[in-house]
């Protein structure tokens, strides 16, 4: 009985005594990253997929059937849509796709020489001016919006295209985001080797330095034209004729006339799903500078 009851207490081969198994464990254990970011992509994905079924329902079908059920009415949403005010729709989203569009290639721009400059040269204040920098990221827009609506009320710019542009061109978190790819992209060796054989520095900055910065740039320009295009606020406050406005304004005073009059549901719906699809295909567009940059440092590499 005793040499029965330690051969049954005797740890598996492979394992210590007062231990689990291993492999077992490990597989719970890295289920849960899986399981999580799962659940986030559902939690993110769902409002998508509502609108994207929602827009295809005439306003009897949107109250009337299940949620997730796609209807028969997405033809007859565009074409009202498009009647809408004689297509206004339209003309907010080529005013999204300006503001937007320029909005973040200007902040680019900005964020590449000032990234650029903070992370090569050495002078007093830099790290000053990057602390503010910093400063500035975690600063929610909220707090700009009314300091700069005055600002530009003094100067007699409010209501117009400008208004919207000024406030977007400096991207605190593009300027950081530049500096740190700059750091890690552009040798010091590179430059000094540029100004040994006599380039300038505006030369070395776009003949060198920009093409090593393009995919940490191309970051900034898709992170600038995502918040521009979605951006309520700063619109809101700036504007007030609606042939300015961008799409998410637009949509907010559809929303409020849908109140008196439901029928407008659908265009909101619809004009939201369409309002989606640049963001898309930008995304996608975008994408493939990543994976050229991964490439080319295997090969480099």
């Amino acid at each position: 009985m005793s040499s029965l009851a330690i051969r049954k207490s005797a740890p598996a081969a492979g394992t210590t005594p007062g231990t689990a198994q291993g492999p077992p464990l490990r597989r719970r254990i890295s289920l849960v990253p899986t399981v999580t970011l799962l659940a986030g992509a559902i939690y993110c994905l769902l409002p998508v997929a509502w609108v994207v079924i929602a827009s295809t329902k005439s306003g009897k079908e949107l109250f009337s059937t299940f949620t997730f059920w796609p209807g028969t009415g997405f033809a007859d949403n565009l074409k009202d849509l498009n009647a809408y005010r004689d297509g206004i729709y339209w003309t907010w989203m080529g005013n999204s796709a300006l503001y937007a569009g320029l909005g973040a290639l200007l902040s680019t721009t900005v964020s590449a020489i000032s990234g650029y400059a903070l992370a090569v040269y050495r002078f007093k204040g830099r790290e000053t001016i990057f602390n503010v920098l910093l400063a500035g990221v975690l600063m929610p827009p909220v707090i700009l919006a009314i300091p700069q609506y005055l600002l530009l009320a003094k100067a007699n710019m409010t209501d117009s295209y400008v208004s919207v542009f000024l406030p977007q061109i400096l991207s605190p978190y593009g300027v950081y985001l530049a500096r740190i790819y700059a750091s890690a992209a552009v040798p010091a060796d590179v430059v000094e080797a540029g100004r040994m054989d006599g380039a300038s520095e505006w030369r070395i900055f776009t003949r060198i330095a920009l093409p090593m910065m393009v995919p940490g740039l191309v970051t900034v320009f898709l992170f600038q034209f995502v918040a521009v295009w979605n951006n309520f606020l700063l619109p809101y406050i700036m504007l007030s004729d609606d042939e300015k406005f961008p799409i998410t304004l637009g949509l907010q005073t559809l929303l409020e006339q849908g109140a008196n009059t439901p029928a407008l549901y659908t265009l909101v719906i619809t004009g939201a799903f369409l309002a989606i699809i640049p963001l898309i295909a930008l995304f996608l567009v975008i994408q493939r500078f990543w994976s050229l940059d991964l490439l080319s440092g295997a090969v480099k590499s």
